[in-house]
């Protein structure tokens, strides 16, 4: 791969990769390792790709899985988290900024990553349970699991 064609990638996809991570790992700094990492991995992976859908699910998938390899890492288990700062931090990379993209980031992982692969993405559930290796029963029932989850939250957010 060429230095010009990863740029464009990153035009195209980084804010995809970002989201990602930022939906698994709730730190914006986080999200920025990931994005790194992915794109190094594009740029030195020396298969090839059936299309530019290939590419994109290619890319969420790498950044899944590195997103699990940091979760579990023992850095991460044996740290605290700063949840109460991210919140107060205003993070406009993704320019996606409303009340339900908020609600979104309240979910449990499963359920939140699979809701914005399906809403924001626009990925069908069998793509969805490709790219994360589950079957597509499981991701209808964290997507029906998100929606009810939202929909409290919406209801608790009338009620005050």
């Amino acid at each position: 791969m060429t230095q010009y064609e990863l740029e464009q990638y990153l035009g195209k996809y980084r804010k995809n990769v970002f989201a990602m991570a930022l939906f698994y790992l709730k730190s914006p700094d986080d999200a920025d390792d990931v994005v790194q990492d992915v794109f190094l991995k594009l740029y030195t992976y020396t298969g090839t790709f059936d299309s530019e859908e290939h590419i994109k699910a290619w890319l969420i998938r790498c950044a899944v899985n590195r997103c699990k390899d940091i979760l579990h890492s023992a850095w991460r288990r044996f740290s605290a988290p700063l949840d109460a700062a991210s919140d107060l931090v205003h993070d406009d990379r993704i320019g996606e900024e409303s009340e339900v993209y908020g609600m979104l980031r309240k979910l449990g992982s499963n359920n939140r990553v699979v809701l914005y692969l399906y809403y924001y993405e626009g990925y069908s559930t069998e793509e969805i349970a490709r790219m994360l290796g589950i079957s597509v029963i499981a991701v209808t029932s964290r997507l029906k699991r998100g929606r009810q989850q939202l929909k409290k939250l919406l209801s608790d957010m009338k009620e005050d």
